[in-house]
């Protein structure tokens, strides 16, 4: 009789002992998984403002190099103002005096020069605007990309969390 009462004594302890260590690994393996849907979610915080700090400069940079681009344009009318100028002048001064026609072809054909080179290097700055622009345009949606990714992960957390809870009390 009193070796059933060992056994009895035996098992019961190992029933609690195999209970607790159940009870201990569910507790450590819900910390752990919230630890780590915390620590996603304040990562995501985190990239997002991150992204709207870079849509924030994106925005200044774009509006400064609008200012740019109208500072040039304003330029380019003035010059090109005093171009017509400098070739109505150069004009009468042909008619009236003949000697001076070959001064005024030259100078007529360097402001036509310079006029040249003002649009080319307007164009080139209005396309390297444009690529910057595109640049900026395409890393921001990347980055957009990416937190929609850490979302997802975070969401796939939560779920296997509720899973693993739920499989555990059940």
């Amino acid at each position: 009789m009193l070796n059933l009462v060992v056994v009895v004594v035996v098992v019961v302890v190992e029933v609690v002992v195999v209970a607790v260590v159940v009870v201990v690994v569910v507790v450590v393996v819900v910390v752990v998984l919230v630890v780590v849907v915390v620590v996603v979610v304040v990562v995501v915080v985190v990239v997002v403002v991150v992204v709207e700090v870079v849509e924030v400069v994106v925005v200044v940079v774009v509006v400064v190099v609008v200012v740019v681009v109208v500072v040039v344009v304003v330029v380019e009318v003035v010059v090109v103002v005093v171009v017509v100028v400098v070739v109505v002048v150069v004009v009468v001064v042909v008619v009236v005096v003949e000697e001076v026609e070959v001064v005024v072809k030259v100078v007529v054909a360097e402001v036509v020069v310079e006029v040249v080179e003002l649009v080319v290097v307007v164009e080139v700055v209005i396309e390297v605007v444009v690529v910057v622009v595109v640049v900026e345009v395409v890393e921001v949606v990347v980055v957009v990309e990416v937190v929609a990714v850490l979302v997802s992960v975070s969401a796939v957390l939560v779920a296997v969390s509720a899973v693993l809870v739920a499989v555990t009390f059940n």
